[in-house]
């Protein structure tokens, strides 16, 4: 008897398989590689390259010592999206140790120790930022001028603002320093505008929720734009938050991960709109420069709440619970 192939039902999109899916976000990473390497050096792809090559290892290491087949979780390409994700917030001119302490606490500790890919519940890339930013400020923060690849290393615009506010100069003061450009940090505006085309790549491949980039962003612009009016000489103004650090990068990359974030539409919102409030709370109040990646973290920690009090009630539910009581 002839057999016809099912060609499923036609109201509903195939799922894409896990290589598919971190290919499609690997590609889209790919402007802002290009500009990060056009302002910051060829060190951005060395990074790039030590903390792949760190990860595969560390990943078949880890799969050996869990008796589990190196194939296919060798070629689904999660480690090497963890570990560009992690070397893309490195220093251009970090040491190789670094790289390797990163990797290690993204891929060992944040991944395989929790049951490996789909069971961890902190975010990879960042458990190893936040690693090396605890254990090496001083080498985290020193990030060479845009364009001038031969010059000393120096701190970040974001740095710049926090050490110099705290010492009474003001934000026009401040923005002198060569650092600074016309919008945020000097070569900084170009690198955000090339994450945010990859990540409208992949909201029209529709790889990431719209709901988590829109609340990080949207919360952001809404909370620093009233404190911005209020005293422009000690508030940045939402533009300098947008494109002076890592926030268009974790709107689209990083918060919009579905293991480690929330997976119903409110909780999206929710858990962008807490990243992006961390996120500024330790800019102002903190004491590392960019708390992008701790403020994931936090909220990594409160996504399985956020998902159960966000879920979307089944027809029915409310009627039912009045009864019962």
């Amino acid at each position: 008897m002839r057999r016809f192939r099912d060609p499923g039902t036609p109201s509903m999109r195939a799922a894409r398989s896990v290589p598919e899916t971190m290919g499609l976000v690997l590609l889209a990473l790919l402007p802002g590689v290009a500009a990060m390497t056009l302002f910051f050096g060829p060190g951005v792809l060395r990074q790039i390259a030590l903390a792949v090559g760190f990860a595969l290892a560390l990943e078949a290491m880890m799969l050996r010592l869990r008796g589990a087949p190196l194939r296919p979780a060798l070629g689904d390409l999660s480690a090497p999206l963890a570990a560009m994700l992690f070397a893309l917030a490195l220093p251009p001119t970090a040491p190789w140790w670094m790289n390797l302490v990163g990797v290690a606490a993204a891929i060992v500790v944040a991944k395989h120790l929790f049951g490996g890919l789909g069971h961890n519940p902190f975010n990879p890339a960042m458990v190893g930022v936040a690693v090396v930013v605890v254990a090496f400020p001083y080498e985290y923060t020193r990030w060479i001028a845009p364009g001038q690849w031969d010059t000393l290393a120096q701190a970040t615009p974001l740095d710049l603002v926090r050490q110099q506010v705290r010492q009474g100069f003001t934000l026009a003061e401040i923005r002198t320093d060569p650092a600074f450009g016309a919008f945020g940090g000097r070569g900084w505006a170009w690198v955000a505008g090339a994450y945010a085309l990859g990540g409208a790549f992949l909201l029209w491949k529709r790889v990431i929720p719209w709901q988590t980039p829109a609340a990080v962003l949207g919360t952001t612009v809404l909370l620093s734009l009233p404190l911005w009016l209020y005293d422009p000489g000690l508030h940045p103004s939402p533009v300098a938050h947008l494109l002076s650090g890592a926030l268009v990068m974790a709107a689209f990359f990083i918060a919009t991960d579905p293991v480690s974030g929330c997976t119903t539409p409110r909780g999206r919102l929710a858990f962008g709109a807490g990243v992006a409030v961390l996120t500024l709370a330790i800019r102002r109040w903190g004491g590392y420069p960019d708390g992008v990646a701790f403020a994931v973290l936090l909220m990594n920690s409160a996504a399985p709440l956020i998902d159960r009090l966000a879920r979307p009630r089944w027809h029915g539910e409310a009627k039912r619970e009045r009864s019962d009581g």
